[in-house]
């Protein structure tokens, strides 16, 4: 990918379409310069404000993509758009036409269900879109609220980013890869995106209009070409939800696989030391056998205390030295 530069970036941005692809090749490309990402969250708010009314959506569905899918790469875009993010969301719900609402709602209401922001810096944003609210006097309780989100952000970045590697058998400092870990990382992929029914249903019911170019012909007036715009931004940031979940789990199976690799090489590397161990146990066993063995022939040549004299009438006193040396 080329090098970032904000003249670049402004370019890129200047190009970007509302469509799916346009979106999502730019948010691969800013996640791919994520060290940029104060820089890059500062040009884009610049350049949303310049954007024309019917594009500045186009950018919040940009972010979105970016902030969800460079979650697992670290925390610096979430934490660096949401300082712009209540005065964007402010100024797009000024500035766009009324259509917009309901598609700023769907957004708020993904990053509430997904934990990307807190329910109380949503809680603003969603003021925001009513315009009762100045984007320079938010309650008292942001500052709070952020300093928690990056602390939550930082936390789910250090447990998720290498999510094998924080259990990799050979890294003595986080301890071995317990099966515990395998069996959430399996169970966590049951609800994932590709098996959500709902969703897929909801796609495959978008109507025609929204995916044939060539049925716009049949548009005639503004009414019905404002309302297939709505239908579009709808479908839009569905599939955008859509697809980022989706990548998010291609990226979980990727790590689980590489997960069960790593548990595979753990058992059979237990094996392997039980295997040695049981060796040594029953050298140890054959080594007390043969002790036992020898013991008992030893005990059966001892001569049978039974047969002995009587002497429970004790002994005889022993001779004394005279009787010893005696010449008589």
């Amino acid at each position: 990918m080329a090098s970032f530069t904000e003249p670049a970036l402004e370019k890129k941005l200047c190009e970007l379409s509302n469509s799916q692809q346009s979106v999502q090749t730019l948010s691969l490309w800013l996640i791919h310069h994520r060290k940029h990402a104060a820089s890059i969250v500062t040009v884009w708010y610049r350049e949303l404000q310049k954007a024309k009314s019917s594009r500045k959506l186009t950018f919040l569905y940009l972010a979105n993509d970016v902030i969800q899918n460079s979650k697992r790469k670290g925390p610096e875009f979430a934490r660096e758009f949401e300082n712009v993010l209540l005065d964007a969301i402010l100024h797009v719900s000024s500035e766009a036409d009324d259509g917009c609402q309901k598609p700023l709602e769907r957004l708020l209401h993904i990053w509430q269900e997904r934990g990307v922001y807190t329910a109380d810096f949503i809680q603003q944003l969603r003021i925001a879109i009513d315009g009762n609210v100045s984007p320079r006097e938010p309650p008292e309780k942001t500052t709070t609220m952020s300093t928690s989100l990056k602390r939550s952000i930082h936390q789910v970045q250090e447990e998720e980013d290498d999510y094998p590697g924080s259990y990799s058998p050979r890294d003595t400092s986080s301890g071995p890869l317990l099966a515990d870990d395998l069996i959430k990382a399996l169970q966590d992929l049951e609800n994932a995106a590709s098996g959500d029914a709902a969703v897929r249903q909801k796609i495959a019911s978008l109507p025609q209009e929204v995916q044939d170019v060539s049925l716009l012909e049949k548009i005639t007036d503004k009414e019905a070409a404002e309302q297939l715009s709505k239908t579009v931004d709808e479908a839009c940031l569905l599939l955008a939800e859509y697809n980022g979940r989706l990548a998010a789990e291609l990226d979980d199976r990727r790590q689980l696989s590489k997960m069960l690799l790593e548990y595979t090489q753990l058992q059979k590397d237990a094996l392997s030391n039980k295997e040695i161990r049981l060796e040594e146990y029953q050298h140890k066993l054959a080594r007390v056998t043969q002790v036992r063995k020898e013991l008992k022939s030893h005990i059966q040549s001892l001569p049978d205390l039974s047969l002995l004299p009587n002497v429970t009438g004790g002994l005889a006193p022993l001779p004394s030295a005279g009787d010893l040396f005696s010449t008589d």
